[in-house]
């Protein structure tokens, strides 16, 4: 039994609706190949791989692409949005209150949503975003 090849970028364009443009391909490779990036981190990559495009350009692939599915759009308090290319499952975030850096942390019962409300209101919830705030080993104080 053979393994099926990955799906090219393009694939996953088409797959999702999406028209595919040189801009889009090398948005969602900057996206997969950085860390929780925000828009201009991103634009900056994109104008590397393909020149010019326009921050606006920019902000509206990331919107087509978060609602196609292909990257996730994180928010976290006192910080502009980050971008990530880790889709598909329910992970969590944690964030260094002092240089803003941003981590994956897998879920913390395993299957979406893994944690429920106390009264879920008769909403249907089928996913559950948490952030642990804290201090990163870089910026945390050293112990003697």
């Amino acid at each position: 039994m053979t393994a099926q090849p990955a799906p090219s970028i393009a694939d996953e364009l088409r797959g999702a609706g999406l028209r595919v443009t040189a801009g889009r391909v090398a948005l969602l490779e900057t996206v997969r190949s950085g860390d929780h990036l925000d828009a201009e981190t991103i634009a900056s990559g994109v104008r590397d791989r393909v020149g010019h495009i326009s921050l606006q350009a920019v902000y509206e692939a990331l919107h087509a692409l978060t609602a196609a599915g292909l990257v996730r759009r994180i928010e976290p308090a006192g910080s502009p949005a980050r971008f990530e290319g880790r889709v598909g499952d329910n992970h969590h975030h944690l964030v260094c209150r002092e240089c803003g850096a941003v981590r994956d942390v897998d879920c913390v019962k395993g299957a979406a949503p893994c944690l429920d409300p106390s009264d879920d209101e008769g909403y249907l919830v089928d996913q559950a975003d948490v952030t642990f705030w804290g201090l990163c080993p870089n910026c945390r104080p050293k112990t003697p």
